[in-house]
C-alpha cells in the first residue's frame, strides 16, 4: 500500500510565501540596484530552502516563483533590449554527491555511459562578475546588454565599448550575426587601484570586485566606466548566422578566440564526472593564484547535439550546472571596534563580531587594517557587515550593509591612548597610514617582540610561545628579548606545570639559539621593514653585527637587496641607546654576532629572471629565491616575456604554468633547477604538467 501524498500545512505555505518575497527582494537588490544586503552563500541557502519546499509540495509552485525565473526585471535607467536567444540561469551543485547526481541524470536521459558512447564535459571557471550579451552584425559591435530577466536586458553598449578586451570590429569573414555571452569583471589589481583612488579622494571604498564591476558597467556616463579598467571573458555562443557548423562547445570557443574575442585559457574538456570534480577541487585550492575572482566552476555537456536532446527547464539548461565553492564572504553583526598593539607598536583596529562560519572557520574577530580604512569603509558598531576570509588570509571586514544600518549607529573614532595599563599616547607620524604606541615599555609590545624573537623565522626557540612569554613577563623573569638567555631556571622549576624534563628542553632550546646565524638575530631584533631577505643581505654584505651598527645609511643601502627604506630603519634602530643596551646584553649572553652563513658563489644567473612556483623538496621558497639572487639572478612573483625559466615544485600555481606555456618559457623540475644553479645553463627542459 503506497503512502498518501503529503500536503503542505498553513505554516509551510506561509514560509514559502515569505521565502519568495525575501528572494525576490534580494534579486532586485543584486541585479537591479547592484547593492546586495546578504552574501551569495546566504542567498543560495534561501533559494535551496525554497526549492526543497517546492520539491516536497508541488502544489505550492507558481510561475512567479524566483526558482522559475532568471535574474530580475531590467532597470528603467537603460533602454530595454530583447535577446535573440534567452540568457538562462544555471542550477547549482555544492558538493560531489550533487555533481554525481547531475551526471547520472544526464546519462539516464541520454542512454549514455557506455565506453563506446561517452559524455564529454567542458569545465570553465565561474567568473564572479556581471553576465553580458554582445551582438555583432557584419563584424561590427552594435549592441551590448545585461542579462535582465533572461529575455530582456539593459542596453549598456556605450559602456561595454570602453572595455579594452572587447573588440569593436571582428576580422573579415566574421558571421553576419553573432550573439556572444560572457562575463564582465574587474581584476583584483584594477579593484585595488580603484579603491586607492577612492581613499585618496576621501570617498567611500567599494566592497568587492563584483559589485564594482556591476556599478561601473551601469553608469550613465560611459567615461566613468572607461576609467574603471573592466575586462571580459566570453563563454558561450548565442544566436549566430553565417558561421561554420559546430558539433562541440569547445569548437565554438576556439572560433570565438580566432575572431579576437577574449576566451578564458583555463577551459578543460574531460571524460568523467570524477575528472570534473578533480578540476573543481584543483581550482578551489588555486583560486587565489588568479588576478580575478572566481566563485566556482561551470560544467557543460560538450556535445551540442546532446544538449539538444537534454533541453532546458523554464529557467536553466539541463546540460549545464554550476559547482559553487565554499563561501568566503558572509554577513554578521559588528559588536564593537577595538585596537590591538603589535610588536612594533602598530595600533591595528579590529572588529569584534557575532561569530560566523566563513572560509572554512568560525570567525569572531576580523581586521580593519588602519584608521583610514575604518573611515573609508565607514563601518560602525551595530552595523551588519560583510566579512571575508579567503584561504589562510586573516579575516577582514569588507564593508557595511548600509540598508541594514541602525539609525543610532555613530561613526567610530580612533582612540588617542594605548589600551595597555600604561595608557601611553598613540601617535600617527606625518605621512604614514599607521598609528603607533611610542612607549617601548608597553606590555603588548614587549610580549609581541619576545614572541617574535623566539619564532621560527628568527631565533627558533621551541617552547617560547604566547602563554609562556606572558607568564615569564608577569613574573619578571624576562623584561626584554635579551633576558631570554638569562632566565632563572631554578625559579622556573618551582613553578606549577614545569617538570624537570620540560625545563631541560626549554633551556636546551635557549642555549642552541645562541649560535643561530647573524641573519636570524637581525630578524629577531624586530626592526621595522627588515625581514628575512633584507637580514640575509645585510649579514652577507657586512659579516658582523658591529660593522652593521657602525655603517651609514648610504653604506647599508648600497648592499644588494637592502635599499634606502630598510637601511634608514636599521640605522635608526641601532642609534637608540635602549636598543644598544639590549645588544650588549645579547653580546654578554654569548649570542653569535658573526656572518654570513652562506658561501660566496659565482654570479652564473646574472641577467636571468627565474620564477619559482609550488613546493620544492630541497629548498623552501625563500631559500630557492635566495639561491637565485645569490647568483646574480632575479626571482619575481609572476611570469612575463622577460622570464628565463619557471621552476615547478609540488602544487604549482596553475596561472603561472599557463602563462609559461603561452609565452614558451622553459619549465624546470627540481634536478634541472639544481643544474641551472650550478652552471647557469638551461638543461633539457621538461614539459609543463597540465593545470588539472
Amino acid at each position: 500500500m503506497s503512502e498518501p501524498e503529503r500536503t503542505a500545512t498553513d505554516e509551510v505555505a506561509a514560509r514559502v510565501e515569505a521565502l519568495r518575497a525575501e528572494v525576490a527582494e534580494h534579486d532586485r537588490r543584486y541585479h537591479t540596484d547592484d547593492a546586495p544586503t546578504i552574501s551569495d552563500a546566504e542567498y543560495d541557502e534561501l533559494v535551496r530552502e525554497l526549492r526543497r519546499y517546492e520539491d516536497e509540495f508541488p502544489e505550492l509552485i507558481t510561475p512567479e516563483s524566483p526558482t522559475r525565473r532568471v535574474g530580475a526585471a531590467p532597470s528603467t535607467l537603460f533602454a530595454p533590449v530583447q535577446h535573440l536567444q534567452p540568457m538562462m540561469s544555471l542550477d547549482n551543485a555544492f558538493a560531489l554527491d550533487e555533481l554525481v547526481a547531475w551526471g547520472e541524470r544526464l546519462e539516464r536521459r541520454l542512454g549514455a555511459g557506455r565506453d563506446d558512447d561517452p559524455v564529454d564535459y567542458a569545465c570553465e571557471l565561474k567568473i564572479d562578475g556581471v553576465a553580458i550579451s554582445l551582438l555583432y552584425e557584419d563584424g561590427a559591435l552594435v549592441q551590448a546588454a545585461t542579462r535582465g530577466d533572461g529575455r530582456v536586458g539593459e542596453d549598456v553598449t556605450a559602456n561595454v565599448a570602453t572595455i579594452d578586451t572587447v573588440p569593436s570590429r571582428l576580422p573579415a569573414g566574421a558571421p553576419t550575426v553573432l550573439e556572444v555571452r560572457g562575463e564582465v569583471f574587474m581584476s583584483r589589481p584594477a579593484f585595488d587601484a580603484l579603491n586607492e583612488r577612492q581613499a585618496a579622494a576621501g570617498e567611500r571604498l567599494f566592497v568587492n570586485p563584483r559589485n564594482s564591476a556591476a556599478g561601473s558597467l551601469r553608469q550613465k556616463d560611459a567615461s566613468i566606466t572607461a576609467g574603471r579598467e573592466l575586462s571580459m571573458w566570453c563563454y558561450q555562443l548565442g544566436a549566430v548566422e553565417g558561421a561554420p557548423p559546430f558539433t562541440r562547445h569547445r569548437q565554438t570557443l576556439e572560433f570565438l578566440a580566432e575572431l579576437g574575442l577574449p576566451v578564458n585559457p583555463e577551459v578543460r574538456v574531460v571524460g568523467t564526472v570524477g575528472d570534473v570534480h578533480a578540476y573543481c577541487l584543483q581550482w578551489e585550492r588555486h583560486r587565489h593564484d588568479l588576478d580575478y575572482e572566481i566563485d566556482g566552476v561551470v560544467v557543460k555537456v560538450d556535445g551540442l547535439a546532446r544538449r539538444g536532446e537534454l533541453g532546458s527547464t523554464t529557467r536553466a539548461p539541463r546540460w549545464a550546472i554550476a559547482y559553487k565553492f565554499p563561501p568566503e564572504e558572509r554577513t554578521t553583526r559588528l559588536r564593537e571596534i577595538h585596537v590591538s598593539i603589535g610588536r612594533t607598536g602598530r595600533a591595528t583596529p579590529y572588529a569584534q563580531l557575532e561569530p560566523v562560519f566563513v572560509g572554512g572557520a568560525n570567525v569572531s574577530q576580523a581586521t580593519l587594517h588602519n584608521e583610514d580604512q575604518v573611515r573609508a569603509k565607514d563601518v560602525r558598531p551595530g552595523d551588519t557587515v560583510i566579512v571575508r576570509r579567503a584561504g589562510d588570509v586573516i579575516p577582514e571586514v569588507v564593508g557595511p550593509v548600509l540598508a541594514e544600518r541602525p539609525p543610532e549607529a555613530e561613526p567610530w573614532a580612533f582612540p588617542t591612548t594605548c589600551p595597555c595599563p600604561r595608557a601611553s599616547p598613540l601617535v600617527r607620524p606625518e605621512g604614514e597610514s599607521d598609528t603607533r604606541c611610542v612607549d617601548l615599555q608597553c606590555p603588548f609590545q614587549l610580549q609581541g617582540s619576545i614572541e617574535h624573537f623566539a619564532s621560527r623565522s628568527a631565533m627558533d626557540i621551541e617552547g617560547f610561545g604566547e602563554q609562556r612569554v606572558r607568564l615569564f613577563l608577569d613574573l619578571g623573569l624576562v623584561r626584554d628579548i635579551a633576558d631570554v638567555f638569562t632566565v632563572d631556571w631554578d625559579q622556573v622549576r618551582s613553578l606549577e606545570g614545569f617538570g624537570e624534563t620540560s625545563v631541560a628542553n626549554l633551556q636546551a632550546a635557549v642555549d642552541a639559539a645562541r649560535q643561530r646565524p647573524l641573519a636570524n638575530l637581525l630578524v629577531g631584533l624586530n626592526i621595522r621593514h627588515l625581514g628575512p631577505t633584507g637580514a640575509r643581505a645585510l649579514a652577507g654584505a657586512f659579516g658582523h653585527l658591529d660593522r652593521i651598527m657602525a655603517a651609514s645609511v648610504e653604506e647599508m643601502a648600497a648592499a644588494e637587496g637592502v635599499g634606502p627604506v630598510i637601511a634608514r630603519a636599521v640605522h635608526e634602530w641601532f642609534a637608540d641607546e635602549g636598543h644598544r643596551a639590549v645588544v650588549e646584553k645579547l653580546r654578554a649572553a654569548g649570542v653569535n654576532f658573526t656572518g654570513p652563513d652562506r658561501p660566496r658563489v659565482e654570479p652564473v644567473l646574472a641577467g636571468m629572471s627565474v620564477v619559482v612556483t609550488g613546493t620544492l623538496e630541497g629548498w623552501s621558497r625563500e631559500e630557492a629565491e635566495e639561491a637565485i639572487k645569490a647568483r646574480g639572478g632575479k626571482s619575481p612573483g609572476s611570469v612575463s616575456k622577460k622570464t628565463t625559466a619557471v621552476v615547478v615544485g609540488e602544487g604549482p600555481g596553475a596561472s603561472k604554468l599557463t602563462k609559461a606555456e603561452e609565452l614558451g618559457v622553459p619549465v624546470l623540475d627540481e634536478p634541472a633547477f639544481a643544474h641551472l644553479l650550478s652552471t647557469g645553463e638551461l638543461p633539457g627542459v621538461v614539459e609543463a604538467e597540465p593545470s588539472v
